[in-house]
């Protein structure tokens, strides 16, 4: 089983590198407030999932770590926007006291969505090499929490699935779904109507080549995203994102040569440039103008690691180019200069 995220605790020092983990652009002339420039959040906000709430605040979510602040590990920290380029943490999802317990390992890649009129977390529970993980949700009223942990959804055991992390949730035609997997093969399964736990057996959209799916529907297609390579090298990292399409949920999703991701590695999205590297773990949003944004962790090359060795991945954002139907990065890679913001003004 392939090693995964969770990140080991970081030194004060390292701190000093990154302004006291908050975002990084810190534009006070007027002609840069419609501009940013990645990374958004340092030192580390790795496996991103975001939700515009009913506030109107953009909210992420990303896997354990401990920052290095005395404070300990964040038990999926939360972070919150009003116009995704300017970020907070507000909130974990947990306290060292109410954490899922319903097996031992990290929080590790979690997936934020509203339904039932309640604000569902999905995450991960493993530990490193772990042959038996599995899958948790949680619920609150708030986005910002506390959530109360309703335990296991899926675990490898019992659902037949190696390594099965990285959850993501979609409800297509009234029918609630969990898409997930890591290097063994992407699945999908019907869920019960609270969401909680599976209903029939898992159908298989992609191979052995992903992990981190993602799914968005548009116009007739629904628009599979996963991450392949490894995640966690520093600037060795070989990580980075397809796409593939289908008119099903349920799949076949084909690449853009019409081969279907069960043999295909996808048709790129986003991959590695001359300054950052390893991008991936992507999560998709729109702007109040109806542009789409990929979030996303990546390696700075010139701070690709933590002081205790561990890859160092703050959290990235730039938009989404469609061309004839198809999502890419401009040039398929990462932002590096001064980029125009998302736009926030009223529809």
């Amino acid at each position: 089983m392939r090693l995964r995220k969770l990140l080991l605790p970081i030194t004060t020092a390292t701190l000093i590198l990154t302004s006291a983990c908050s975002n990084t652009n810190t534009e006070s002339p007027d002609e840069n407030k419609a501009q940013f420039q990645n990374p958004v959040f340092e030192p580390v906000f790795a496996d991103p999932s975001i939700i515009k709430a009913k506030d109107g605040s953009f909210y992420a979510y990303g896997t354990e770590d401990d920052w290095g602040d005395g404070k300990g590990s964040k038990y999926i920290p939360i972070l919150k926007s009003t116009n995704l380029k300017d970020w907070k943490h507000v909130a974990d999802a947990f306290s060292d006291k109410d954490r899922p317990t319903w097996k031992q390992g990290g929080l590790w890649a979690p997936d934020i969505q509203y339904y039932n009129d309640t604000y569902y977390l999905y995450y991960s529970l493993s530990t490193w090499g772990d042959y038996d993980p599995g899958i948790g949700v949680a619920t609150s009223d708030s986005p910002e929490g506390p959530f109360q942990d309703h335990g296991q959804v899926i675990r490898s055991s019992e659902i037949g699935v190696e390594n099965s992390i990285d959850p993501f949730f979609m409800v297509d035609n009234g029918v609630p779904y969990l898409f997930w997997g890591s290097f063994h093969g992407i699945y999908g399964v019907e869920l019960t109507a609270d969401g909680k736990k599976p209903k029939g057996e898992p159908f298989h959209v992609a191979g052995n080549a992903y992990e981190a799916p993602y799914i968005i529907k548009r116009n007739n297609y629904y628009y599979f995203f996963g991450s392949l390579g490894s995640c966690c090298e520093g600037e060795d990292s070989t990580y980075r994102v397809t796409v593939a399409r289908s008119e099903s949920i349920k799949g076949p999703f084909l690449d853009k040569k019409g081969v279907d991701i069960l043999a295909s590695e996808g048709t790129p999205v986003l991959s590695k440039g001359k300054r950052f590297v390893g991008p991936g773990h992507n999560a998709i949003i729109s702007d109040n103008k109806g542009k789409d944004w990929i979030l996303y962790h990546a390696i700075d090359k010139k701070k690709p690691k933590l002081d205790n060795g561990a890859t160092r991945r703050p959290l990235m954002i730039d938009p989404l180019v469609w061309e004839d139907g198809w999502p890419m990065v401009e040039g398929l890679v990462p932002g590096e200069e001064k980029q125009t913001r998302p736009n926030m003004d009223k529809k």
